[in-house]
C-alpha cells in the first residue's frame, strides 16, 4: 500500500534567466481598469445567455433539457432486402407508404432515422409525417406533423447512407403504435429495410402523405427504410438492446398483435415502478447468425451498427447461435460462438454496457436437431452460464423447455416447428427476465450494497478505477479524512469476496491500491470502501 500527496502540490512560476519587465503607466492602467467596468455589464449579460444555451434549452426542439439525453425508444436491424420481400407493385417510387411501430418509453421531443445503407442507388424521401395511429392504416389527424431535415421536407440519402432528422416536438406516450408516413421521390431497385416486421404496412399511389385512412391501399408486412425513434428522455433513462435471430424479430408472435418477447417485455418493465426509464431495442433479424452472413449481415458484423451505435444503451441481451449450430456441419461451432460472444462483450464493456447471456432454446424435433447439434449447443449454453463472463444469465433454455424431455420446446409454448416461441412463448419468455436486472446503475446485485453513503464526512472518497477496462492490473485512489480502520475488498457479481486489497488502521490521506485481476475471470467487478461510517461501491470491468 502506498501512501500519496503528503503535500499538496504547489505550482511554480518558471522564470528564465533573462526575465523581461513589462512598465505600465499610471495613465493606461486607469484607462485599462475603466474599460473593463464599462464593459462588465455586457460580459456577465454574454455569460448568462450563453449558460442558458449551454444549460436551459435546446433550440432546436425548445424543450428544456436540463439533466435529459437521447435515448433509443424504438429500432429494427437493417438489412438488403430479399427479392421475393420487396415492396409489391406499384413500388415506392412516386408514391406514399404508411408504416406502423410500437414504441417502448415516451417523451415530447423525437428525432428519427432513415436507412439506404444497403442500396445501391439514392433514395429520396419527398415528405415524412409522423402521427400516432388510430388502428390499423388510419391515424389521429391532430397529431399528425411534417419532419424536416437540415431544415427542408425533402431529403436524399446517397447508397450506404443513413440520415437522421432534426429534433422536433411530438407527445408521444409509452407503448404507443406510431404512423411514419414517406411520400418517396426515385428510389433504389434493391431496398434496405426489414423483412420481419410483423406489422402490416399501406401504400398507396402518388402523394397521399396528408390522408387520415389509406383505405383501398395494397398491404405488405414489410418495413422499408425506417430504422430508428429517438426520444429526449431524463438523464436516469436506459436502453436494453436485444441483439438476436428470427425468435427475437418475433416469429411465433402475432401480427399487427405487437406481442414478440421484447414487446412483453417492454410492458412488464413500464408496468414497474422501478423500471418504467427503461427501453427497448429489437435487434433481431430472422434467419440471422452470429458468425456468417445467413439472412442479413452477421450480429459480429453489424454489432457497431445495432448495439454500440444505439443511443443511451446500458444493457444489451444476447440471444442468438442456433441458426449458426443448426446449419454447421461439423464439430467447433460451439467454441466459435463462444469466441465472438467474448469478443462482443469485451467490446460492449468497453463501451460501459452490460451484457447479459441468454441460453439458446430447444430445438429437439426440429430441422436443426442432431446428437452432434445438441452438443454444441450445450457447449454454448454451459459457457453462458458458468463462465463469469457475461454479468448475468437470463435461462431461457429453462423456462422454456419440456421438462420431461428437456432436449425439447414446452409443447404449450411452441409452434409446432419445435424451434420458434408460439405467442404463449414469447410472453413466458418475457416473464422469464429478472427485472431487478434494469434497477439502479449498474443493474447488477452484488449483495453488497451500491454507492450507499452513511454520513460519512465530506472529504472520504472513494475514486474510479484506472485504466477501466483493464487487463490485468488496475489503480483505485481513495481518501481518508481522519485515522481509523479501513477495509477496502473487492467482489464479484455474486457478491462473492474475490480480494482484499487493504484492511487496517490508516492514518488521514490519500492512498492508492492496486488490484491484481490475473487467475481471476473477464467481467464485471465492485470494489467497496468501508471507512468509519463511510460505505461506497463502485463497478470496475476486467476485460480477457
Amino acid at each position: 500500500m502506498t501512501k500519496l500527496f503528503d503535500n499538496k502540490w504547489k505550482g511554480n512560476v518558471m522564470m528564465s534567466g533573462n526575465s523581461v519587465t513589462h512598465s505600465i503607466s499610471v495613465d493606461g492602467l486607469f484607462q485599462t481598469v475603466r474599460l473593463f467596468f464599462r464593459a462588465f455589464p455586457l460580459l456577465i449579460l454574454t455569460v448568462l445567455t450563453l449558460s442558458c444555451f449551454a444549460f436551459c434549452s435546446d433550440t432546436s426542439t425548445g424543450r428544456s433539457t436540463a439533466a435529459q439525453k437521447w435515448v433509443g425508444t424504438w429500432s429494427t436491424s437493417q438489412q438488403l432486402v430479399e427479392p421475393g420481400n420487396n415492396p409489391p407493385n406499384p413500388g415506392l417510387s412516386n408514391n406514399t407508404l404508411r408504416q406502423i411501430v410500437h414504441v417502448s418509453i415516451g417523451g415530447d421531443s423525437l428525432r428519427m432515422k432513415f436507412s439506404n445503407e444497403f442500396s445501391t442507388h439514392a433514395v429520396t424521401l419527398n415528405e415524412v409525417h409522423i402521427a400516432l395511429s388510430s388502428g390499423r392504416d388510419t391515424i389521429n389527424l391532430t397529431t399528425d406533423r411534417v419532419v424536416h431535415f437540415n431544415g427542408n421536407t425533402a431529403t436524399t440519402m446517397a447508397p450506404g447512407t443513413a440520415i437522421m432528422s432534426d429534433p422536433f416536438q411530438f407527445a408521444l406516450p409509452p407503448l404507443t403504435d406510431v404512423a411514419i408516413t414517406i411520400y418517396f421521390g426515385s428510389t433504389s431497385s434493391d431496398v434496405t429495410g426489414h423483412p420481419g416486421s410483423r406489422t402490416t404496412s399501406y401504400l398507396l399511389t402518388g402523394n397521399q402523405v396528408g390522408r387520415v385512412n389509406f383505405s383501398g391501399s395494397v398491404q405488405t408486412d414489410h418495413w422499408y427504410v425506417i430504422n430508428t425513434i429517438d426520444v429526449l428522455a431524463p438523464d436516469t433513462s436506459a436502453a436494453v438492446v436485444m441483439l438476436g435471430n428470427s425468435i427475437t424479430d418475433g416469429r411465433g408472435s402475432g401480427t399487427n398483435r405487437q406481442n414478440r418477447w421484447p414487446d412483453e417485455l417492454a410492458r412488464r418493465l413500464q408496468a414497474n415502478p422501478g423500471t418504467q426509464h427503461v427501453a427497448v431495442l429489437n435487434q433481431g433479424i430472422g434467419g440471422n447468425c452470429v458468425l456468417s452472413t445467413c439472412l442479413g449481415p452477421s450480429a459480429v458484423s453489424r454489432f457497431q451498427r445495432d448495439v454500440i451505435g444505439q443511443r443511451g444503451v446500458r444493457w444489451l441481451v444476447i440471444l442468438e447461435g442456433i441458426n449458426d449450430i443448426g446449419g454447421s456441419s461439423g464439430g467447433g461451432v460451439g467454441n466459435s460462438l463462444i469466441n465472438a460472444y467474448s469478443q462482443m462483450i469485451s467490446t460492449a464493456h468497453a463501451n460501459g454496457i452490460f451484457v447479459y447471456g441468454a441460453t439458446l432454446l430447444p430445438m429437439g424435433g426440429s430441422s436443426y436437431y442432431s446428437a452432434a447439434h445438441e452438443a454444441e449447443r450445450q457447449i454454448v449454453n454451459q459457457w453462458i452460464r458458468n463462465s463469469g463472463v457475461c454479468d448475468a444469465v437470463i435461462d431461457f433454455d429453462v423456462a422454456m423447455r419440456d421438462s420431461n424431455n428437456p432436449i425439447n420446446l414446452l409443447p404449450a409454448y411452441d409452434t409446432g416447428d419445435h424451434l420458434h416461441p408460439n405467442e404463449t412463448g414469447h410472453r413466458m419468455m418475457a416473464q422469464a427476465v429478472d427485472l431487478s436486472l434494469f434497477v439502479g446503475d449498474d443493474s447488477v446485485h452484488t449483495g453488497i450494497g451500491q454507492s450507499i453513503h452513511m454520513d460519512g464526512p465530506d472529504m472520504y472518497a472513494l475514486g474510479q478505477n484506472y485504466p477501466n477496462p483493464f487487463n490485468p492490473t488496475t489503480q483505485i485512489g481513495y481518501s481518508i479524512p481522519g485515522m481509523g480502520y479501513v477495509s477496502l475488498k473487492v467482489y464479484n457479481v455474486l457478491g462473492q469476496e474475490v480480494a482484499t486489497l487493504f484492511a487496517g488502521v490508516q492514518l488521514s490521506g490519500n492512498y492508492s491500491a492496486t488490484f491484481d485481476g490475473i487467475g481471476l475471470a473477464g467481467g464485471v467487478y465492485f470494489y467497496k470502501l468501508n471507512a468509519g461510517n463511510f460505505m461506497e461501491t463502485r463497478k470496475l470491468v476486467l476485460l480477457k
